[in-house]
């Protein structure tokens, strides 16, 4: 009686190898519709034990050959190219070419390679496949493909020397596959009965000797021996090559695809139309919608940018907007001009009619750094515009990280929507906060993946790998290193314009210049402890105005008036601790330039004062230039009438009054002209107590007795500036030299002292100059290519507010001097890039800074103190007041004329796809073999290279998820993960050509496997977490819930149609975070305590419309596994 086997009561790999293993067995044939390779697992020893005997076949042409077969495989569903089959049926005598045969037998085999990429790898399926690799090889098992038809027979027979039964047979259901073996329910018999068995085995014989049978044999032992699972050792560097050719798909994809129009091939360097190619890929792709290029200063972006202008001006037919700083238009003009593109130039300050503009595809935004506050006018009328066009948008800049990683979001949300899923999640904050349940409850109404989910972090690592969607960044070691040629003459390296000028690239040698300074004098007195115990003595009551409000007046405040008060509440503190930080830096600047700050700030005091005196409203948020609000020069507040002018000159020094009731005087005028301009907010004085009246006049006379401790400037005897003539007259005669400093009144100052001293073609730049391009042009001709500067009309001194230090070409001058120390190094490498840049011809780049003679020390220690007190409170400015980024050192080493200190040269700060893409060039540049290995290794490949840390021992894994995102994962032996930066990962992953294979770790397989399961955690979505029960999404789902439950029976207003739709929408609810629109309207719906059934209809319409919950389109393929690229193993081996 024949015996079942269904998998349920009896296993089929017992009946399987029943026959198999039978004493006697001499042979078996296996027919099969589908054939798993890892399968073979389950009866790989077995087959060893067959001796096997030799049979009589046919070959193409029908003779009898003797073959000696052990295990003959016959698979029946694997369909090849449509082409070869019908060449097979034709009535030819000869086959097609076997050349085409052997090609169509690979795409035959392409499916079981398919098998080798999917699911994980594990160390038994690796010792398997070799297995059957080996049993291919030496004849053991042969395996055909049956062409005639689909075959979907399962038929297993086994030849025996038994007289009795000499053939033993299985038949049913079960493929040679894992379920089919053993998972699924199947339903198999066997054979025993001599008479069936033969006709079994005949059966099999014919279809096996069928002309319409290919031997695929030999392709299987290739695609083993060449998959993942082979013996063939591969090198760890063809492992760090493949990552960087994957990493770098993008950017290669994009150098291929775009063409550059003649005019600016022959402008730019081999990096810059990389960036141009790059940068338009980005912008091609739908899910972005926007690039930005970060390259350092001093790169060419504005060249770059006109390039991508004009492809997509060839491409679409379409015109350019750019939007950028006031100063760099007539720049801009200029670019326009010169490459004759489509394009209109806008100035940032100036506001945007959106609904009449016209309709532009790409948006650039110059300096986009400057748009870093998304609650401003201006941000939110430029990101008005942009979301009502629809378009691309390339942004620019220098320094992508300006002040926080919320500055970078903010630029970023200019053309991203703030729920859109990016595919990627900020997973460092995600495992900071203790992993993504705790993300969920936290921020309930939030993507994981979306630019809201990174503004929680402030991991710089969650931060560049968002930037890798988005940035093209390289810095100036990077082009250096890898597009620069060496000149043999001095070993100096340069760029090679397309018409054979060299660009070097200079050094930047920092030079401290020392100033003497004696006790007593004004320049000790101006940083005297007195100095400063008076400078903290002040309130500064105009900015803590929150502090004087009379709440026993709040009944009579209008709404208007409310909302002022709030701001004030927002932007008070904020600004005390900016005014503090505002004086000290204004002594760092020139003496002079204190005091007419302290003079300012006793004339806006005397104007709250004069207006309480008068019970006139108070000018809140004044943003006036004191000296531009009298229009009249005669009228101006600083002039040379001491009876009447608050600042004047006499006698050679510049003198601050000091009289009370002279600046209210002039308080009294300019009022008038305040209200006559209107152009602040007021509000009565009846709302704050009579204390600020007082405070204001206390105050004041705390800053009169600080011009009085310093006195009268002197500029004879101001050493800074005859320091900087000695430069300019003995150090650098007759060569150009460019003087930065921080604020105009400084600029005007040095300006105007430097013409006493007869010190000829001086000019000045400064946020009020009218034109700046042209004054940059006298200065710097050549590199601007202002070929209407006569010699004679040449500027040689150049004094400029850091209004030059963006966006202008400088580079005619290699002399940089700083007349007072930002706070922040950045400022310090911006103003030397305005020099060091593209067609600098100087192999040194001077880079002065002031000191006084005592040393450094003097200085890193007031700072410090200051910075301390400044901000004692944690909400009070913070970091953007940090001094040198809180490491003195830097100061030290710019006293220390240390080298390198003003470099701009982190690779780490280059985008990734540029440097994955750089190392695959330089690579198949040194050896053009490459380009071809490289891309035929196959998916799911490894190997493993030495590491002399213990910590690094682990296995990295490259991951691509169902949407093409990808995911590198580091993991320790103890299957924690290191990392999973990627920039990091790509310098793990680095070694030599000759970097050794060493022996897999014992778990690699094992660790790889758990990495791809945190990815597929990772990637699905987050549903049945509602946050805390305060938010708007878990309060709204309770809403529907119970209204769903309470409404069951149909009424006139509530029936089936309507239960289905708010069915999903409570599904919806529950698996996504609502959208932003969605959130606002129903958190107000719920606090104007609006019916339930009202919300309901609404909900339920908004769902309709697709404006309810943010659902990623892809949400139905998020279950598919990642792709595994590669992995690599890192081997602890002590030195």
């Amino acid at each position: 009686m024949a015996r079942i086997f269904d998998n349920i009561e009896e296993q089929f790999t017992d009946g399987l190898r029943d026959i198999v293993n039978e004493p006697g067995v001499k042979r078996v044939d296996f027919c099969v519709g589908y054939f798993n390779l890892r399968g073979w697992d389950l009866i790989k020893d077995s087959i060893d034990n067959i001796p096997g005997e030799n049979v009589y076949e046919q070959d193409a042409n029908g003779n009898d050959i003797r073959k000696h077969r052990v295990c003959r495989l016959l698979i029946g569903m694997h369909r090849p190219d449509e082409e070869l089959i019908r060449s097979l049926y034709s009535r030819k005598t000869t086959l097609t070419d076997a050349e085409y045969i052997q090609r169509s037998l690979r795409r035959i085999a392409e499916g079981f390679k398919q098998q080798l990429l999917l699911g994980v790898p594990s160390a038994k399926d690796e010792e398997t496949l070799r297995h059957l690799s080996a049993q291919l090889k030496s004849g053991m098992v042969c395996v055909k493909l049956y062409l005639k038809y689909p075959l979907h027979a399962k038929l297993y027979v086994s030849h025996t020397d038994s007289r009795t039964h000499p053939h033993m047979a299985l038949m049913g259901s079960s493929n040679l596959t894992y379920s089919g073996l053993m998972g699924n329910g199947e339903l198999n018999a066997d054979f025993i009965d001599s008479d069936h068995a033969k006709k079994l085995a005949d059966w099999f014989d014919d279809r096996w000797n069928d002309r319409m049978c290919l031997d695929i044999t030999d392709q299987l032992i290739e695609i083993i021996d060449n998959s993942w699972a082979g013996e063939k050792v591969i090198p760890p560097y063809y492992i760090y090559l493949k990552a960087a050719y994957h990493l770098s798909q993008e950017a290669r994809s994009g150098i291929k695809e775009f063409e550059l129009s003649p005019e600016f091939r022959a402008k730019l360097f081999d990096f810059q139309q990389n960036a141009v190619k790059i940068a338009a890929k980005y912008l091609n792709n739908d899910k972005r919608n926007g690039a930005m290029i970060g390259d350092v200063v001093g790169l060419g972006k504005t060249m770059t940018a006109c390039a991508i202008a004009k492809i997509f001006e060839d491409t679409f037919g379409a015109t350019t907007l750019i939007i950028c700083p006031a100063n760099l238009q007539d720049m801009w003009h200029k670019y326009i001009k010169n490459y004759d593109l489509k394009a209109v130039v806008q100035s940032m300050a100036k506001p945007i009619d959106v609904e009449n503009a016209r309709y532009y595809r790409l948006i650039i935004v110059d300096e986009s750094h400057n748009l870093r506050n998304a609650s401003g006018k201006r941000y939110q009328n430029i990101r008005a515009l942009i979301e009502k066009q629809d378009c691309k948008v390339l942004l620019l800049m220098a320094t992508p990280y300006n002040k926080n990683f919320k500055d970078l979001a903010s630029q970023l949300s200019l053309f991203l929507d703030e729920n859109q899923a990016l595919g990627i999640r900020p997973e460092n904050y995600i495992k900071e906060i203790g992993g993504e349940y705790q993300f969920a409850y936290k921020h309930g109404d939030i993507d994981i993946r979306s630019i809201r989910a990174f503004i929680q972090s402030n991991s710089a690592d969650d931060w560049n790998e968002l930037m890798k969607l988005f940035l093209v960044r390289r810095t100036r070691s990077f082009i250096k290193q890898n597009y620069a040629k060496i000149d043999e003459t001095d070993g100096r390296r340069y760029l090679l314009f397309p018409d054979g000028r060299r660009s070097y690239f200079p050094d930047r040698l920092p030079k401290a210049l020392t100033f003497e300074t004696i006790k007593g004098d004004q320049y000790s007195r101006l940083y005297s402890e007195d100095m400063i115990a008076l400078m903290e003595s002040l309130s500064l009551p105009r900015y803590g105005l929150l502090n004087y409000y009379d709440e026993s007046k709040a009944a009579e405040i209008t709404r208007g008036e409310l909302d002022i008060i709030g701001n004030l509440s927002r932007a008070g503190e904020r600004m005390m601790g900016f005014a503090k930080s505002t004086f000290f830096k204004r002594i760092d600047s020139s003496g002079f330039s204190f005091l007419l700050t302290l003079c300012r700030h006793i004339l806006r005091n005397a104007v709250y004062f004069y207006a309480i005196q008068n019970n006139l409203d108070l000018p809140i948020g004044d943003t006036n230039s004191i000296y531009d609000a009298f229009t009249d020069e005669d009228k101006s507040p600083f002039g040379d009438d001491s009876d009447i002018r608050l600042a004047y000159e006499r006698d050679g020094q510049l003198h601050i009054s000091t009289d009370w009731d002279a600046y209210l005087k002039t308080a009294k005028e300019y009022y008038s002209i305040l209200k006559a301009k209107n152009n602040c907010n007021w509000i009565s004085p009846k709302y704050f107590k009579r204390t600020l009246k007082q405070k204001l006049k206390s105050d004041s006379f705390t800053l009169i007795e600080m011009i009085n401790l310093c006195g009268a400037w002197n500029p004879v005897n101001d050493q800074k500036l005859n320091e900087l003539e000695k430069l300019i007259t003995e150090k650098h005669p007759g060569e150009k030299v460019l003087v930065f400093t921080q604020y105009a009144d400084t600029a005007n100052y040095i300006y105007d002292q430097l013409k006493k001293r007869n010190i000829g073609k001086v000019d000045v730049a400064t946020g009020g100059s009218e034109n700046q391009t042209r004054i940059v042009e006298r200065f710097s001709p050549v590199s601007n290519e202002a070929l209407n500067v006569a010699p004679e009309d040449e500027t040689q001194i150049l004094i400029a507010t850091d209004v030059l230090s963006e966006g202008q070409n400088l580079q005619d001058s290699h002399i940089i001097v700083n007349f007072d120390l930002p706070w922040a190094i950045i400022r310090l490498i911006q103003r030397a890039g305005r020099v060091d840049r593209i067609g600098q011809k100087a192999s040194q780049i001077y880079c002065y800074s002031f000191f006084p003679a005592d040393g450094v020390e003097e200085i890193i220690n007031l700072r410090g103190r200051l910075n301390d007190r400044i901000n004692e409170n944690a909400h009070v400015v913070g970091s953007d007041e940090v001094f040198f980024e809180g490491n003195e050192q830097n100061l030290r080493d710019m006293f220390n004329e240390k080298s390198g200190i003003l470099d701009d040269d982190d690779d780490n700060d280059v985008d990734l796809s540029s440097q994955a893409y750089q190392i695959w060039k330089n690579a198949i540049d040194a050896n053009p073999r490459l380009k071809q290995i490289i891309p035929a290794l196959p998916n799911v490949v490894y190997s493993t290279k030495a590491t002399d840390s213990q910590a690094e021992e682990g296995v990295i894994t490259y991951a691509r998820t169902y949407n093409d995102f990808d995911v590198l994962t580091w993991m320790s032996n103890d299957g924690q993960i290191i990392s999973q930066s990627q920039k990091r990962i790509l310098q793990a992953l680095a070694c030599p050509i000759d970097t050794p294979a060493e022996t897999p770790l014992e778990k690699h397989h094992e660790l790889v496997a758990e990495a791809l399961q945190n990815i597929q955690q990772e990637n699905r979505s987050m549903g049945g977490i509602l946050g805390n029960r305060f938010s708007t999404r878990y309060r709204i789902h309770n809403l529907l819930v119970d209204f769903l439950n309470n409404n069951q029976a149909d009424t006139l207003f509530f029936n089936d149609e309507q239960r289905d739709a708010l069915k999903l929408a409570i599904d919806e609810i529950y698996r996504f975070p609502l959208l932003s629109g969605a959130r606002y309207t129903l958190r107000r719906m719920l606090n104007a305590k609006k019916m339930a059934d009202e919300i309901v209809d609404y909900i339920i319409e908004m769902r309709r419309t697709g404006n309810f919950c943010n659902v990623p389109k892809e949400n139905l393929d998020e279950n598919r596994d990642p792709a595994i690229i590669c992995s690599m193993g890192l081997k602890f081996k002590a030195q």
